[in-house]
C-alpha cells in the first residue's frame, strides 16, 4: 500500500463549515440516514482531534484541527447515495467530488481512504501515526453504526450481517476488524480511551 499523501498547509484551500457541507449534501441528494451517520462520525473524529490537541500530540504546522476534521467527517460519505443507486466506489467518487467542490486535497484524501485506510502500525512515524486525518475519519466511521456510537465489535457485527455475503467478504471484514483494533489501540495509547 502506498503511504498517505502529504500536503503542506496552503492558502486557498477551502475548509467548508457545516452549512457548506449541508449544501453539498443537498447538491448530491444525500439520504437523511447517511447525513445522520456523517454527523456522528464527525463528532467522534472531532473528539479524537480535541483529545490529541489537549495532549499536545498535534505537531506545530500540522494541518489537523477541528474545522478540517469536522468537514472530513461530514463529507466522508458524500457519494454514498449516488453509489447505492448507480454502483461504484463511494470513497473514490466522493473524494473526486470533494476535491472538485472544495479544492482541499486533505479532505479528499480522508474521503478516499475512509473505507480502506493508510495505517500500517509500527513505530510512530509519518505513516504509522494514527493521528492523521484519514486514519481518524476512518476509525470514527468504524465506531458509528448508522448514527449511534458503538464498540468496534458491535459495528463489525453489523457490517458482517449486512455485507458478509461470501467467504471472501467475511474474510475481508474480519481483516478490517483486526486492523481497526490495532488502530484503536494506537489511538487510545496516545489520547486515552473514550
Amino acid at each position: 500500500m502506498l503511504p498517505p499523501l502529504h500536503f503542506p498547509p496552503a492558502r486557498g484551500w477551502s475548509i467548508p463549515d457545516e452549512a457548506e457541507c449541508v449544501r453539498l449534501w443537498d447538491k448530491y441528494a444525500m439520504l437523511s440516514n447517511i447525513r445522520e451517520h456523517c454527523r456522528s462520525v464527525a463528532d467522534v473524529a472531532c473528539h479524537i482531534t480535541r483529545r490529541a490537541a489537549e495532549r499536545g500530540l498535534v505537531p506545530a504546522g500540522r494541518s489537523l484541527g477541528e474545522p478540517l476534521t469536522r468537514a472530513a467527517g461530514l463529507l466522508h460519505d458524500l457519494a454514498k447515495t449516488y453509489t447505492i443507486h448507480h454502483g461504484g466506489s463511494h470513497a473514490q467518487l466522493g473524494a473526486a467530488w470533494v476535491r472538485d467542490e472544495t479544492g482541499n486535497p486533505l479532505i479528499a484524501q480522508a474521503v478516499l481512504f475512509h473505507v480502506s485506510w493508510p495505517w500500517q502500525g509500527g513505530e510512530l512515524d509519518d505513516v504509522a501515526d494514527p493521528l492523521r486525518l484519514p486514519v481518524i475519519v476512518a476509525y470514527a466511521d468504524k465506531r458509528v453504526r448508522h448514527s449511534e456510537v458503538v464498540t468496534l465489535q458491535e459495528r463489525f457485527d453489523d457490517l458482517m450481517d449486512r455485507y458478509g455475503i461470501s467467504p471472501e467478504h467475511v474474510a475481508r471484514i474480519s481483516g478490517y476488524l483486526e486492523h481497526t483494533r490495532a488502530v484503536e489501540r494506537a489511538i487510545f495509547d496516545r489520547i486515552g480511551e473514550f
